[in-house]
């Protein structure tokens, strides 16, 4: 397990710091993670306004920008459903 949480914080790190902090992700940089990372888990990965409305459900304090822990929110969720788990 740790060497899967290391390469999720290394693949949030390469998208986060393309385009200024790495710290967060902005708009781009989540479409761009989504669309290259996630295509079979994220329902319409390519379809930037189904992107942009699961981007606003994590985004908790409405900055534009996902911070890791929201970024790990979407992680819990598609490893969960992968998972079978119940809600």
């Amino acid at each position: 397990m740790e060497s899967a949480i290391a390469a999720l914080v290394s693949q949030f790190k390469v998208y986060a710091g393309s385009d200024g902090s790495s710290d967060t992700l902005s708009r781009d940089e989540f479409c761009r993670l989504v669309k290259s990372e996630l295509p079979n888990f994220v329902k319409n990965a390519g379809d930037p306004a189904a992107v942009d409305q699961l981007m606003s459900s994590l985004d908790k304090n409405n900055d534009g920008e996902l911070s890791f822990l929201e970024f790990w929110q979407l992680i819990g969720n598609l490893a969960n459903k992968h998972g079978g788990f119940s809600q």
